[in-house]
């Protein structure tokens, strides 16, 4: 999860060191189970993998920041993620953030234990799989939809639906995230939420619970971070929106913070990536050998970005927001391993 680029970038890594720093020293075992090297079971806790998949998030945005050239001007984030999008975009502050995401971990104390669900189905297909216990979490892109529920009820689910024949996945999770179970988790987020002043994004935000823009209103909100705990992940609907807004290109550059590549799986095989018009960077090395590549993948992300500028990109084209011929956007990932397809599924 970008251990690779610690002690390499210096902005990424004195970034992650300051939120180390000021998480606690009840938690300095945080930076430890982060660089330990897999297999890495403390991965799969939320309390270390929330936080973590925060930071890193928060710290690759600031890397890229420092690359001397425009800032993403569009910034989206999946579940733990969109809280560091909102952090970059100014809807509260680094100091701030240390405290939140203890709050959040916090507010899963004593909540349901669950697990989650990938499924290469469209939500539709599922609704004979789906009910009160087991419900849609995420849609990540159009055939890779998470479920979630309680341990008993989704191992039922997940049997039925290979005895149908469709593919699916245990995800790392130890809590059914996005779903009703966390609700009173997200009413405990929101109290520690009430105590941070929220501001409106100083850059264009989207959000992956409404699949839109997130407005001035909507950020000054505690509940409208909050309660993302409990409801689903719209996070394609949002991405596809902004690929959709791309043109005829070449204008749009994703950049892909995910530790495993998995929420631009998608995006690849969406008509404006496939044409040119939209090109996808990841920032971090693939699975199983992400540590040892993420230097040099990060470096060809960063080369390759800046050979996108005005000064060689010629005019400017269409895209979702722009104010220069490259509009940049930038998800940060909160669920790991979630990549799935009808044929194929992305492993650790």
């Amino acid at each position: 999860m970008a251990a690779g680029l610690y002690g390499v970038e210096p902005v990424f890594t004195e970034t992650m060191d300051a939120f180390f720093d000021a998480y606690g020293p009840e938690r300095t075992g945080l930076r430890a189970d982060w660089l330990r090297p897999a297999p890495n079971p403390e991965l799969d806790r939320a309390d270390t993998a929330q936080p973590l998949l925060f930071a890193v998030g928060l710290a690759l945005g600031r890397a890229v920041g420092g690359w001397g050239a425009e800032h993403p001007g569009i910034l989206l984030g999946h579940s733990a993620g969109e809280l560091a999008a909102a952090c970059l975009a100014g809807v509260f502050t680094e100091r701030d953030a240390p405290a939140l995401m203890a709050a959040r971990s916090a507010a899963l104390i004593g909540a349901p234990s669950g697990g989650m669900l990938a499924v290469a189905a469209r939500p539709a297909e599922l609704s004979p799989f789906t009910g009160a216990d087991v419900t849609v979490a995420a849609v990540n892109g159009p055939r890779q939809t998470v479920l979630a529920g309680p341990d008993g009820p989704l191992a039922l689910v997940e049997q039925r639906l290979r005895d149908a024949g469709v593919t699916a996945r245990r995800l790392r999770s130890d809590h059914a995230f996005h779903s009703p179970s966390l609700a009173a988790a997200a009413q405990r987020f929101g109290r520690g939420l009430a105590t941070v002043r929220l501001r409106p994004p100083t850059t264009e935000l989207w959000s992956g619970r409404t699949g839109g823009p997130v407005s001035a209103a909507q950020a000054g909100q505690p509940d409208f971070w909050a309660r993302q705990l409990a409801l689903p992940v719209r996070f394609w609907a949002a991405l596809g929106t902004v690929l959709d807004g791309a043109g005829d290109g070449p204008g749009l550059l994703l950049l892909d913070a995910s530790p495993d590549r998995s929420l631009s799986a998608a995006a690849r095989r969406h008509p404006a990536v496939r044409s040119g018009a939209a090109l996808v960077l990841p920032l971090l090395g693939a699975p199983p050998s992400a540590d040892r590549d993420d230097a040099a993948v990060f470096a060809e992300a960063r080369r390759a970005a800046l050979s996108r500028q005005p000064e060689q990109s010629g005019p400017a084209q269409p895209a979702a927001v722009t104010s220069s011929p490259d509009t940049w956007a930038m998800s940060a990932a909160g669920v790991l391993n979630s990549s799935i397809s009808s044929s194929v599924m992305r492993t650790e």
